[in-house]
């Protein structure tokens, strides 16, 4: 497997638009290159047979099943505003107008 040379590891720093000094071009280029050669490793060893996982234990949705229930009229909604107008509240203003 080729290894990642610090030049590439330089371009890839320049798309990110991320600045790295010398060393630190040094220093990330064989941890990527050790990095690139795990994760061929693991794509050896995973088999056909073996479901992708996202968790070592399974999981559930813990959140309660979706019911149409009678939503409120907009009088009931409106019934506890001080100031409703037009069936809409009233609310102070909280952006400028050059926003």
């Amino acid at each position: 497997m080729p290894s990642i040379t610090r030049e590439e590891v330089a371009h890839l720093a320049r798309l990110a638009r991320i600045e790295l000094s010398d060393d630190e071009l040094d220093h990330l280029a064989p941890q990527l290159d050790q990095i690139i050669g795990l994760v061929g490793q693991v794509s050896e060893v995973a088999a056909d047979d073996i479901p992708p996982t996202s968790h070592a234990l399974p999981i559930s949705n813990v959140m309660r099943p979706d019911e149409n229930v009678p939503c409120l009229t907009p009088e009931q909604a409106l019934s506890g505003a001080p100031a409703a107008e037009q069936q809409r509240f009233r609310v102070p203003r909280i952006l400028d107008e050059e926003a």
